[in-house]
């Protein structure tokens, strides 16, 4: 399983990476692994302000759908949009060409109660 180190992790298997007072949000290796193939995604709350593990869309695999949370408080200022039209990008490559937004963090000091990596693989028994 790939969990890399330079990410931040949630209890709810999102990953954030933070690029100046941007970030980049998609899911977890490990999530990706637990949903099955992909199917859907949706995402409708581009250009709102939403708090901290607050819903901003929904994951669609072949025998669920899941929430997807915000990892912290932000704007969506963009939603990749190579998923609409392939989904299991997020299978393939959940860090890299199928992350899911992009956000304009409002409250930096939130970073802090992330999990890093360690921490994160405890949670899931890694």
């Amino acid at each position: 399983m790939n969990l890399p180190e330079n990410l931040k992790y949630t209890k709810d298997h999102e990953w954030l990476r933070v690029d100046g007072n941007h970030a980049y949000v998609g899911i977890t290796d490990f999530a990706q692994g637990e949903l099955g193939d992909i199917v859907f995604i949706e995402i409708e709350t581009q250009g709102e302000t939403l708090n901290k593990e607050e819903v901003f869309g929904t994951i669609e695999a072949v025998k669920t759908v899941s929430d997807l949370f915000m990892p912290v408080s932000g704007e969506i200022v963009e939603v990749n949009p190579n998923i609409e039209d392939k989904p299991e990008l997020t299978n393939k490559d959940p860090y890299g060409e199928g992350w899911l937004i992009k956000i304009k963090i409002t409250d930096a000091s939130q970073i802090d109660a992330l999990l890093d990596v360690n921490a994160y693989k405890a949670h899931i028994n890694a």
